[in-house]
């Protein structure tokens, strides 16, 4: 619960290196979650250096096109906001990118049978994305959870393909900052009991 509490979306990181250790016990918390029928449902690849700025570019050059071509028309007001996460992501140590082996294109069209189980697969990918964050805040590790990657997503679809569909991002570094807590919706609101 103390993780739960503490975990906050981390925009500013020190440049201090994240030893290969604590990567790996924040990815093996990944690897612990549960999924559904336990398909297991990922891969983690971890950029750091030059294979960082290099999705970082990918990342800008794609969120530039999508200026003009508008995979998501109606959000192009959070086009700012995307450029500003591309940035984070140079500042941040390193950045752990989620495929799904499994996963499918936005584009191909699914049967109902295909689309319960990405939408399954998806459910699986949060668990893990979430263990991630709790046992990075446990470490002291700060971490953004990045789902601007869709606003450069047919540029990066085609990044490191061999491990599947691209689904998110999380940049992971020693925080230099300490956010206060965001506003959450009133219990009341959010929750319901019936009988």
């Amino acid at each position: 619960m103390k993780e739960i509490e503490n975990r906050r979306s981390i925009r500013k990181f020190r440049s201090q290196k994240i030893e290969r250790e604590i990567i790996d016990n924040i990815l093996k918390a990944g690897i612990d979650a549960p999924s559904a029928k336990n398909r297991q449902p990922w891969k983690f690849v971890v950029l750091e250096g030059n294979a960082k700025k290099q999705f970082s570019e990918i990342m800008k050059q794609g969120i530039q096109e999508e200026r003009s071509r508008q995979l998501l028309p109606n959000s192009s007001k959070y086009l700012a906001a995307a450029n500003h996460t591309a940035q984070i992501i140079d500042q941040a140590p390193v950045l752990l990118l989620i495929y799904n082996p499994q996963g499918k294109s936005l584009y191909e069209d699914l049967s109902i049978e295909n689309k319960i189980y990405e939408r399954a697969d998806i459910q699986s990918v949060g668990a893990a994305i979430q263990n991630i964050l709790l046992e990075a805040t446990s470490l002291g590790i700060g971490s953004l959870w990045i789902c601007d990657i869709y606003f450069a997503y047919d540029k990066l679809s085609k990044y490191h393909k061999e491990y599947g569909e691209l689904l998110a991002a999380v940049a992971l570094g020693y925080p230099d900052e300490h956010p206060a807590k965001r506003p959450r919706n009133a219990f009341k609101d959010v929750v319901f009991y019936l009988k």
